[in-house]
């Protein structure tokens, strides 16, 4: 399977309770010195990928900016097309390749993103088809994905066993609630058995940045 997709990295900065945001949205975990580790990891993929809540949330621009490289495509899992043409990654759709990523039956707002330069591609029926898309990306090149998304994209991708790395950096904070977003949201599994192996830890001042491979 790792053959016919890309190698995909989810990448996530955490409280020391397992929380990557608080319950307002508030996800400002890491310090200038991981932002900076992280934009150095951004440079090294082809694709950088979120959901839809993500860019809602935050208004990222998913781009390379404290090192020098190039930014990756963006790609932002957005199943209805609600996303705002109003968002950064929209806005500069035109200067760093971006995707969107609709179920089959959608493309009311199709034109508006188009407009804008975004290529749009449709995968799935229900819900969107994790494993299509992916094969889908390869085909065009893209060879290594950074999964920047919040708890339910991670579960997705972690559920159907698309994941092949996980660098989580753990951050000095308690952010508490039951409201708040875990790293991984979901239903969960039922049973303790998806194992990652400890690639290496790497401490920076009063973080530590975790490397898990499958």
């Amino acid at each position: 399977m790792v053959k016919s997709r890309p190698y995909v990295i989810i990448s996530a900065a955490i409280s020391i309770d397992g929380k990557i945001a608080t319950n307002t949205g508030r996800s400002n975990l890491s310090s200038k010195k991981d932002l900076i580790r992280i934009h150095g990891l951004r440079k090294s993929v082809d694709a950088i990928l979120v959901g839809k809540n993500t860019v809602q949330t935050d208004d990222p621009l998913l781009t390379v900016r404290y090192v020098k490289g190039k930014s990756p495509i963006r790609i932002i899992l957005d199943p209805r097309g609600k996303s705002s043409a109003k968002s950064k990654v929209i806005m500069t759709a035109t200067k760093i390749p971006t995707i969107i990523v609709t179920l089959e039956n959608v493309s009311k707002n199709d034109e508006k993103f188009i407009a804008h330069g975004v290529q749009m591609i449709k995968c799935g029926k229900k819900i969107i088809n994790l494993k299509k898309l992916l094969q889908i990306l390869k085909k065009q090149g893209i060879n290594k994905i950074l999964v920047e998304g919040g708890g339910t994209t991670n579960w997705y991708f972690l559920k159907q066993q698309l994941v092949d790395e996980i660098i989580v950096t753990v951050a000095p904070y308690i952010v508490g609630g039951r409201t708040a977003i875990s790293f991984v949201e979901g239903k969960g599994f039922t049973k303790i058995s998806n194992s990652f192996k400890l690639k290496k830890i790497q401490r920076m001042q009063n973080e530590l940045v975790l490397y898990y491979v499958t």
